[in-house]
């Protein structure tokens, strides 16, 4: 076995057992097992317990990401102050200076791809267990955590005809239908990359100040907007059918959470956060405290000794001065 494959092994028999977990309670309650709706359903229950388990990481991403917006105006009169300074002290006080705004605002560049990142490993192993199926069958083998007759059962399962392990690409196995396998594929990957599309473009749209889209980096934000769907999409035409359900319903996921947090938790200077102090102006409630970063109250104090520090560090470079 690859590294790669060794590493995924654990991730692909906890996929398998969780999805094999469900397949047993829905059969248990009448389902018939080797339905595919059955499994599909099964694949959906995987989805709801990864993306339960990733709500507090979820928090923190949103947490980062909004960081990351407040601090892009600080961030930009930082870049110009050492604009044109190349030297070691400046560089080392513009970090020493960064660090500080990222502490401020409770955030970093990597936090918001916690979510992603922690998924990754999951999406891969349930795309080689789907993917694997057929295979798995022939060789007279069980895949993950399910025995060669379950392997046997998810392989001839299938849902308006089309078998869970085919795709775009590849088909499905001898007798299957291609048109329909070809039909519901492409329905399930302009599914898959509008909702990630709608998701990012609703945040972009709603929960951003303008100081934020005027940002660099937002500028590379609208670039993957458009970049991560061409991507998925470009990738879906290989991935079983099997594994587009499961990616179509976490963006269905993601984009729910996203809506309840622009709704209720907006970034400060938003349209989504003038929205919400209208609602509450209209109910006579008082403004609503916003998610977000620390307090400037609690760091004002640390941030300027850290900027008094580095100009410190600066000074002793100005020998010239007593040269007359």
């Amino acid at each position: 076995m690859d590294i790669f494959g060794t590493i995924l092994a654990p991730f692909k028999w906890l996929v398998s057992a969780i999805m094999l977990g469900f397949h047993d309670g829905l059969s248990f309650i009448g389902l018939p097992p080797e339905n595919g709706w059955t499994w599909t359903l099964s694949i959906i229950g995987l989805v709801l317990v990864i993306r339960a388990a990733l709500i507090p990481v979820f928090v923190k991403q949103i947490k980062a990401q909004r960081g990351m917006q407040l601090l892009q105006p600080d961030l930009k009169k930082m870049q110009a102050k050492y604009k044109g300074k190349t030297d070691q002290l400046s560089r080392q006080a513009m970090a020493q200076e960064q660090m500080a705004l990222y502490k401020k605002h409770g955030t970093n560049p990597f936090s918001a791809c916690l979510p992603m990142l922690i998924q990754m490993p999951f999406f891969f192993a349930l795309f080689q267990v789907l993917s694997g199926i057929t295979q798995a069958r022939q060789a007279g083998q069980g895949i993950g955590a399910l025995s060669h007759e379950q392997v046997v059962q998810f392989d001839e399962s299938s849902i308006f005809g089309a078998p869970l392990s085919a795709s775009l690409l590849h088909g499905g196995p001898a007798g299957t239908d291609q048109t329909v396998v070809w039909i519901l594929s492409i329905v399930m990957i302009l599914a898959m990359t509008a909702s990630q599309f709608i998701t990012q473009k609703q945040i972009m749209a709603k929960n951003m100040s303008e100081e934020a889209m005027a940002s660099p980096f937002m500028r590379q934000q609208k670039m993957m907007l458009y970049i991560l769907p061409l991507v998925f999409g470009v990738g879906g035409i290989n991935f079983p059918i099997g594994v587009l359900i499961y990616w179509t319903t976490t963006n269905l996921w993601t984009m729910g959470q996203q809506f309840f947090v622009i709704r209720r938790m907006p970034t400060p200077g938003s349209p989504a956060a003038k929205a919400l102090a209208e609602r509450r102006a209209a109910k006579g409630l008082p403004s609503h405290p916003l998610l977000g970063g620390k307090k400037d109250a609690d760091v004002a104090a640390e941030v300027a000794a850290v900027e008094v520090k580095a100009q410190q560090r600066i000074q002793p470079q100005r020998k010239n001065r007593k040269k007359k």
